[in-house]
């Protein structure tokens, strides 16, 4: 649904929002450096209101939130009893209210699953998307649009990636991690917000991006996504998402032996892993094609885009004794595109401690 951004020249979008406005490769660089800024159509925003809220997060979920400061940035994950993940949300708190922004497709199993936890405690968890949207970019490209603050706290959330929060865990072992390329931030604004950045966009005063730039930044940086990388059987430690979304110190939450169990027992069934894909044909495998090892399906991938300096890149998640060196394929409808993987995870990842760091393979001309 495009909005208020339907009334932009070149503007393509579908159900989830703004998709491009013409020029992908142009607005990924646009909205790296800092000259644009994305509307986030995709994701959903709840509030939750009441003297508990943090306390009973905290014990609903992976991260350690009560202590989180008015305008802190964090992210959780709400976990299954064995450790799956079956929800995502990022975290802002303004001294009143907690704010989280998740993907839409999983908000109403979220706020279903918050109603039904509330017990007597004082909270209120809320869908808010109607009163306020998403906009997304850099921290100093954001500064175009006024955020929310209804507490006197400015709702620009700071994605924490890749940096290892307090009580967090690495497993991707590259150095420097290509994460620390990326400076994403998302600010919730009132919907009038929207409506004004909508018409400086169409009197040419501010830059827009659409999804497909902002995913493709997110792919490069090997950002874990509910909307892409989770199914029904994800763990965090797969994903290398223990690093910003799981405090492996804090008391119980559910799932939280599980967590415990893979990250100092045992290792994860499968991990991610990064793909540069041949882009000689043009073609981009959707979310679940299947990769291959020669004959053997090995994982599928999770998302796939073609960035503005690396070309057609892919995030997958395989099974966790897939050869690092093996030659992978990817079996889309219009043909086999042959990738070269990049360890995320490491099949390691677990109970192994002190592995080397490895240096990042080299980047393809722009």
């Amino acid at each position: 649904m495009l909005g208020p951004f339907a009334r932009i020249r070149g503007a393509v979008g579908d159900e989830s929002g703004l998709r491009h406005l013409g020029n992908p490769l142009g607005e990924q660089r646009a909205l790296a450096s800092g000259a644009a800024i994305a509307p986030l159509g995709d994701r959903a925003v709840l509030a939750v209101a009441g003297e508990d809220r943090l306390s009973w997060l905290d014990s609903l979920t992976s991260q350690a939130l009560t202590r989180l400061a008015p305008g802190e940035s964090t992210e959780l994950l709400v976990l299954d009893p064995h450790g799956r993940i079956e929800h995502a949300a990022s975290v802002l708190d303004d001294g009143e209210t907690t704010w989280l922004i998740a993907d839409r497709g999983d908000a109403d199993g979220l706020l279903s699953w918050l109603r039904k936890m509330r017990f007597r405690l004082r909270v209120d968890p809320q869908d808010v998307s109607d009163e306020y949207a998403v906009l997304g970019g850099t921290r100093a490209g954001l500064e175009a649009v006024l955020p929310a603050a209804p507490a006197g706290v400015p709702l620009v959330w700071t994605d924490p990636w890749p940096t290892v929060a307090a009580g967090g865990h690495a497993y991707a072992l590259v150095e420097p991690h290509p994460g620390t390329q990326r400076d994403w931030a998302e600010a919730i604004v009132p919907r009038a917000e929207e409506e004004r950045a909508a018409d400086a966009a169409a009197a040419g005063a501010l830059r827009l991006a659409g999804l497909s730039a902002a995913d493709a930044l997110r792919i490069a940086a090997w950002r874990p996504r509910w909307a892409n990388e989770v199914d029904d059987r994800a763990l965090p430690h797969e994903l290398d998402w223990l690093r910003t979304a799981v405090h492996l110190e804090k008391g119980c939450y559910r799932g939280q032996e599980t967590v415990a169990k893979v990250h100092n027992l045992g290792h994860p069934p499968r991990r991610i892993v990064a793909l540069q894909l041949d882009g000689s044909d043009s073609v981009l495998p959707a979310h679940g094609d299947q990769v291959f090892a020669g004959d053997n399906a090995v994982g599928i991938v999770t998302s796939a885009a073609l960035h503005f300096e690396e070309g057609p890149i892919a995030l997958a998640v395989v099974r966790r004794n897939t050869a690092t060196d093996a030659r992978l394929v990817v079996r889309t409808s219009d043909g086999d595109i042959v990738a070269a993987q990049e360890t995320i995870v490491p099949p390691e990842a677990g109970a192994t401690a002190n592995i080397p760091r490895l240096p990042r393979l080299g980047r393809r001309a722009g």
